[in-house]
This record gives C-alpha cells, sequence and structure tokens, in this order.
C-alpha cells in the first residue's frame, strides 16, 4: 500500500500545507469571535445587572433622604415647632447638607479628571528613551 504523500511533488506538499495553515487559522478566528461574543454577552448581561443595582440604590437613598427629612420634622414639632415650619425647615437642612456632600464629590471628581492627572509620563518617557536609542544606533 502506497502512501498518497510519496506520490505529490514538493509543491504539492507545500500548497496543501499552507492550505491546511490557513484553514486552522480561519478556524482559530471563527472560534475567537465565537468565544469573543459569549464573553460580550455575559458582560453585557453583568453590567444590566449593575445598572440595576445602582438604580435602586439611588431610590433607597431618596427613601432615606425622605425619612430624615420627616424624622427631622417630627423632632422640630416635637420641640414646639409648627408643622408647615419644621417640615419645611428639615426639607431646606438635609438638602442643604446633601448639596455640600455633592459639591464636595464633584469637585473631588473634577479635579481627579484634569488633564495633568491623565497624562502618561512614565509611557512618553519611556518612548523618549527608546526614541533616543534607535536614533543613536542609526
Amino acid at each position: 500500500m502506497t502512501n498518497s504523500t510519496e506520490n505529490r511533488s514538493l509543491s504539492e506538499l507545500v500548497t496543501g500545507l499552507v492550505g491546511d495553515i490557513s484553514g486552522l487559522f480561519r478556524k482559530e478566528i471563527e472560534l475567537a469571535k465565537t468565544e469573543a461574543s459569549e464573553k460580550m454577552s455575559h458582560a453585557l448581561t453583568g453590567v444590566e445587572a449593575f445598572a440595576a443595582g445602582i438604580v435602586l440604590a439611588i431610590c433607597a437613598v431618596g427613601v432615606l433622604l425622605a425619612a430624615l427629612v420627616n424624622g427631622i420634622g417630627a423632632l422640630l414639632v416635637a420641640q414646639g415647632m409648627t408643622e408647615p415650619n419644621a417640615d419645611a425647615l428639615s426639607s431646606v437642612l438635609v438638602g442643604v447638607v446633601v448639596a455640600f456632600i455633592a459639591w464636595i464629590l464633584a469637585s473631588r471628581g473634577l479635579k481627579a479628571l484634569k488633564g495633568e492627572n491623565l497624562k502618561l509620563e512614565r509611557t512618553s518617557a519611556s518612548l523618549q528613551r527608546d526614541a533616543q536609542i534607535v536614533k543613536d544606533r542609526t
């Protein structure tokens, strides 16, 4: 029984090898696409759950702030203040405190996002060194 590769020329063998390698790469690319699609689907499910959790957390903060306003209002009424005035004052107090906290957090966030903080100094220095080395060698 003769082996079919014994009767083939070198060019046929190379052509077959190139075809096999090409097919292998196509299959690997398809596998990578399929796997990336599955991973992206899984990641999107996680993002959706995270977003829903954030929305519910914001709602919970709103409910807790409303309870805080009512509690402060009840405390002020117990101290002898009229109910409309106690409700107004407690709303203003809670609103001012929350606005102040929000302003501090927003300021801190904006400060962190300034262009100076986002520069890639080490990478830039490394690239400059590499460019200098290449320049010196040529």
